[in-house]
Order: C-alpha cells, then structure tokens, then sequence
C-alpha cells in the first residue's frame, strides 16, 4: 500500500498531464488576474433584465443610462451585449476544479481531502479557526486602538526622523507578533499614508511603507494562529503550538534586529525618504479641540472625507489628513475588551494545546468561534446602546455630503454650459468674420462699385450670420477667451440696443443678491431630491437599505464583517483540492523525489537554503504563500514517506531544518516580487491606492528585492545555528 503512495507511474497518463497543466495555469492566473469578455444575444440579457425588474429584483432602468458603452460605431445597440467575468484568485481555481472533475480528472477522494481534510491536513478547521481569530483581531482594529497607539508612537518619536522610524519599526512587529498581519495591514498603512503625507520634507513613503509591510509578516511568523500558512503548517506535520513559536521566535526576532540597520543605512539612505528631521504641518487648535469621529459610521466626518479625496495632496486635504492621524478616535472599551479576549484565547490556545497528548485531540476553533461569539456579541450589544447617536451622525454627515454633491453637480453644470456657449460665441464670431472677408475681397469690391448702398447692405447680411445667441436671450460668460476685444460691440439686447463694453448697464449691486440665493437653494434642493427619486422598492434598495441601516445601527459589527477575509475561503479550499489532485496522480511524489536528491546532495544546510529559496519563489508563483504552504507540505509528507518505503529514516535535524526553513520562506515571501505573493499584499496595495499612493508591480518587486534577500538570509543563518545546536542526527520519530 505504502508503495502505491510513492509511484510515480500514474504521471503518464493524461488526466495527469492535464491536472498538472492546469494547476500551472490557474497559478499563473492568479498572479495575473485578468477579464473574459462574454458576449450575450441583447434579447435575451434584455428578457433577463425585465423578468428582473418585473420581479422587482433590480429597480426599473433609468433614463440616465441607456447603455452607452454598448453601442456601435454609428450609435445603435449591437445585436450581443458584453459582460466582463474576472479570472482572479477567487474564480480561477474554482474553475479549475470544476474542470477537473468534469473530465474526471478527479473525484469524491480528492474533494473530501481538499474540504474535509487528509494527511493531518484539516482545511475546514484552518478556515474557522482562522476566521473567526481573525473577527477578534480586527474588532480591535475597529475599535481605532492600532491607530491610537501609532499616534503615541508618533507622539514619542517627536521630529527625529531615525527615531520616529525604529519607533513604528518596534511597534508594528510587536502588536503583528501578537494579532498578526492583516490588522496591520489595514490600519496601519493607512496610518502611514497620512503621516507621510502630513510631512512638508518625506518626499515619498517608500521607505515607510515598504518597511511596514515586511515587517508586519516577519512578525506573523512568531505565533500559529498569526497567519493561516502556519496553520497548515502546525496541522500538517502535528506542531505544538508552543513547540512552533519556540523555534521561530528567535530566527524571526534576529531578522528583525539585523533588518533594522540595513533598511535605515543602507536600503532607504535617502535623506528625502527618512529625514533626520520630520516637519509636521500644524493642526489647527479648533481641530485639536474636536471630538473624534468614528470612521465606522458612514459619512461620520460630513464632507470632509470627500474633500480630501478630491483635494489629494493640496494644503487642505493635507490639513484633513492631518485631523485624522493627530486626532484618532478610540473606543476605550472596545479596545480593552477585545484585547482582554485575544489575551485570553491566545493562552487558552497555548495552554490546551500544548497539555493535549495529540494536536489532533481538540479542533483549535473550539476556543477562537466561543470567543468570537463574546465579541461579537459585546459589538453588537455597544452599537445597539449607542445607536441614537451614531444615527444621529451618520444623518447629519449624508446631509453635508449631499449637500456638496448637490453643489457640486451645479457648479460642473454651469460649467458645461458656459463652455457650450463659449464654443457657439467662438462659431458665431468665426462666421461673422468670413462674412466680413468676404464682403471686403475683391470680388465683392468689385460688385460694391455701384454704391455705398450695396457695402451696406453687406454688413447687414453679414451681421445677420451671428446665431441667435448674440440676440441678448441667453447670457453671455464675460470672460469668454476666444473673444476678440471689438466682440462686446456685437452684442446686442432684446431691446435692440448697443451693449457695448462703454456703453452696458451696470447692474445694481445687492438687487438680486437674495433671489439669487434663494434659486440657488431651489436647485440644491432639487437636485438632492433627484438623486432620492425611488421608485418603487426592489430587492437591491432594500438589501442596500439594510446595510445603510446596519451601518448606522451596529458600526463595529458592520465595518468588520466587511473587511473579513471571505475571499480567503474558496480559494483556499478550491487550492486543497488542486494539490490533492497533484498527489494522487503522482506529481507531488515526482516533487519529491526531487527534493530527496537535493538533500542527499547538500544536507541540513542545503536543505534550509534550499527549502527557504523555493517556498519564497512559490509564493509568487504556487497561488500566494497559502498555496505554497499547501503544496510543499504535501511533498515533505511524500518525502517522509519515500524515506519510510526505503527504510532509511530522516535526520531529526534534516526534518525539521526543512519544515522551519519553509516556516520562514511562507511568511517572508509575501514581500518578494509579486503582491499576488500574499493576500495581504493585494489589501496592502488597494488600501494605498485608496490614499492616491499608486505602487507598480516593478517598484514593489525592485524594492522588496533586497530587503527579502537580507531577511532570508539572516533567518535562514541564525535557523542553521539553531538545529545544528537543539537537534541532533537521530531519525526523525513523528
């Protein structure tokens, strides 16, 4: 039986040679997602459309929109609409299976060992231990505490620049170490977005960014439950909990000190990136004296939010930005519940599993889904309490946002239609000097020899081209650029009388001041009441509906929910079952071999080298670092196995050198070369982008280049230091 599980044969047949194509290509897929376009007969999305609205499933088509992106080249409705399906990390891999199983490729086997679990490998329970941890963790991110204590932080740096970074430098790996990366990623980058804004001398936040993002996953790799690539790690080789951070915090910790010096002397060495000194825009004492809002309630800040999105990098929305990283809102006792409940659960995790003859005994999420209950339950019992005054907010916030808009929609109306009317002045007067050219060329010369009459009766026609627009009915913008300085001569009133420049009425200053007010509130007015025209309610309006209310009702609960990491789910079942595949048709164990001879050839060192070099490549190209995680612990289990058929049994130092070293890769590979290396690196890159800080794909690649090198090197050094003195050279037992 056992050297069934070792053949290599099966790799020649095709479903094989087809599953291994295709998990190439669902990987290169999610590194580069991309759109297929689907192009759908137009009668039938229509009947599609009106079956929908008739069901009052979508709201009835508007006006506004008649599918303008879908007309042809002469303005009509082509006979196919075009809809556009994304290939990403979510559908590519769950096509991919479906694939597979429709070609029989593979069956009920590798779905059970994919889903359920297999070979110590339980993907459902790695879900829901993960998932609901990570409820905890971002409840307390919710609850503004990673903003505030960064404010501290910046607050104890002051204006020496080195200082201010080792500062954030300490606190990020500390609190990633303890609630893990994601957490980081989404509070502190945006953090860091505004800081470096604020700052009149930080040219660009490359260093402070970059820096963030390595080291919040250098951090994550101390703790199991800080990343779900050392969940699959601990189930699959039956890791104590305890027995994974104590051989990791200390590779993880050297890196951390050693990585300090290189970034600061000699990766980021520019003074326009970390200056000695840091100059801070001022906050205004008005601001200072304000009370904090909570960025969870929607449209808590009014329109200030939209101010600074439009106003980017000018003084204001510098001020703005300033508000929100010198004035951070904190929920005290959120924050100190929830830190009180990962404290707890951490131990308890630490505690049973360690006391348990078996890491299999108790599934993980038996602790972490009771404690994401409580917490859960204290978010919705708070916002429930609070919700007079966070409805209140978000009402009076709407009203300023919409207000704006409103304003804003008139004012680029107005704008549309003066640039109307500068273009049609422009033709007007274009067509009033060909008449003039005309009339004085010599053709027309000639025909004006029998009289002065004639000229005349030239310049009237002439002056009869000009459109209707110089008639006085419409008014004309006085700082048209296109006109000449003769053109006010041309105006003429409804009365018929000259308005030249000499000779316009002045109007009387303050007559129609307070109508014009009062128009000018009428059309605010009714522009807000278009944009809340509704007809009748539909399944989207009341979903939306409901999660406007939900927002305003439980603002914690809310804003969590949302940034749960649910995407993470199917792919990572959808990548269990991939792999599964690759093992029973023989290509992992082909893997394997390979590996067996890399490690004969180079022992422990090698091994460490060798395992830490391809987990960091995988990750850029195995599906992210869960992916990887996934496949290379499935060829260690096969090497294990090669080694057991064989009879000749592995090092005890080889075995766990090759497993830490892969500890080490998964985590530190999510800052390599591709943000698809992780997760965390495309929130990490959305979150930037929503700051107006765009990183390209080449830029995050040249920077993290060296800062990866120096990290892999150092743990994969201090890792050899480490096994050659705590393990020695007799068999591996598991």
């Amino acid at each position: 039986m056992a050297e069934n599980l070792v053949d290599t044969s099966r790799i020649k047949e095709w479903r094989s040679i087809v599953t291994f194509v295709v998990f190439i290509l669902t990987n290169i897929n999610v590194l580069f997602p991309f759109h297929i376009p689907v192009y759908v007969p137009r009668l039938l999305s229509e009947t599609v459309s009106r079956s929908l609205r008739a069901l009052r499933i979508i709201s009835p088509k508007s006006n506004r929109s008649q599918h303008g992106s879908k007309h042809d080249r002469n303005g009509k409705f082509g006979s196919f609409a075009r809809f556009d399906f994304p290939m990403n990390f979510v559908t590519a891999p769950l096509i991919a299976d479906l694939f597979l199983l429709a070609i029989s490729a593979i069956g009920r086997e590798e779905v059970h060992a994919g889903t359920i679990g297999a070979d110590n490998i339980s993907p459902l329970d790695i879900m829901l231990f993960f998932l609901t941890l990570a409820y905890i963790a971002i409840s307390i991110d919710a609850s503004g505490l990673i903003r505030y204590l960064a404010f501290k932080v910046l607050q104890w740096g002051g204006e020496v620049g080195h200082r201010l970074f080792f500062y954030l430098y300490a606190f990020f790996f500390g609190l990633g170490s303890f609630i893990g990366n994601d957490p980081i990623i989404l509070s502190g980058t945006a953090f860091l977005a505004y800081m470096t804004r604020v700052s009149s001398n930080i040219v660009h936040p490359r260093a402070w960014i970059y820096t963030q993002f390595a080291v919040a996953n250098i951090a994550s790799a101390i703790l199991v439950s800080s990343n779900p690539t050392n969940l699959v790690l601990a189930g699959a080789f039956e890791i104590k909990f305890i027995h994974y951070t104590a051989n990791m915090i200390v590779p993880v910790i050297v890196t951390a000190i050693v990585l300090f010096p290189f970034l600061l002397y000699i990766v980021f060495a520019d003074e326009s990136l970390i200056p000695f000194s840091i100059k801070m825009h001022e906050l205004p004492e008005e601001m200072k004296r304000k009370k904090p809002v909570n960025p969870n309630i929607p449209h808590a800040r009014g329109n200030a939010e939209e101010e600074e999105t439009g106003l980017a990098n000018d003084e204001k929305g510098k001020l703005l930005s300033l508000e929100e990283v010198m004035n951070p809102f904190l929920d005290k006792g959120g924050a100190a519940f929830g830190a009180v409940i990962m404290a707890a659960t951490l131990i308890t995790l630490l505690a049973l599993n360690a006391a348990s003859a078996s890491s299999g005994e108790h599934q993980v999420f038996w602790v972490t889904l009771p404690a994401a209950f409580i917490m859960f339950c204290w978010d919705v019992a708070f916002g429930w309490y609070h919700r007079h005054e966070t409805r209140e907010i978000a009402c009076k916030g709407r009203k300023e946002v919409e207000n704006a808009r409103a304003e804003r929609a008139i004012r680029e109306e107005e704008e549309a239609n003066r640039l109307a009317l500068q273009q049609d002045g422009c033709d007007a007067l274009a067509a009033h000097e060909y008449a003039l050219t005309q009339m004085h060329s010599p053709e027309a010369q000639q025909q004006g020899q029998n009289g002065a009459v004639g000229s005349n009766n030239n310049i009237a026609n002439a002056n009869d081209q000009i459109p209707q627009i110089f008639d006085g009915t419409s008014t004309f913008p006085p700082n048209v650029g296109c006109l000449p300085p003769s053109a006010p001569a041309l105006l003429v009133s409804k009365n018929g009388e000259d308005t030249s420049s000499g000779e316009m009425d002045e109007e009387k200053p303050g007559t129609d001041e307070a109508k014009r007010e009062v128009d000018h509130r009428k059309r605010i007015l009714h522009e807000i009441e278009l944009r809340h025209a509704r007809g009748r309610p539909t399944l989207v309006s009341l979903v939306a509906d409901a999660y406007t209310w939900s927002q305003e009702t439980f603002p914690t609960v809310t804003a969590v929910l949302a940034h749960l990491p649910f995407a993470l789910v199917p792919f990572a079942f959808a990548m269990f079952v991939l792999v599964q595949a690759l093992v029973t048709k023989g290509w992992v164990q082909v893997f394997a071999f390979g590996w067996d001879h890399w490690v004969e050839k180079t022992g422990t060192v090698g091994s460490i080298g060798g395992m830490g070099f391809l987990s960091v490549i995988l990750c850029n190209f195995a599906g992210t670092n869960i992916g990887t995680t996934i496949l290379l612990s499935r060829v260690i289990q096969a090497w294990q196995l090669i080694h057991i058929v064989n009879g000749t049994p592995i090092s005890d130092r080889t075995f766990w050198a090759t497993v830490y070293s892969m500890a080490l890769g998964v985590n530190y590979g999510a800052f390599s070369t591709a943000f698809s290396a992780s997760l965390a690196g495309l929130l990490w890159r959305d979150i930037l982008a929503r700051k107006h800080i765009h990183v390209r794909g080449l830029d995050f690649a040249r920077v993290n280049l060296p800062i990866i090198a120096i990290a892999m090197t150092v743990g994969c050094a201090v890792l050899a230091g480490e096994v050659y003195i705590i393990r020695d050279t007799s068999p591996y037992n598991s």
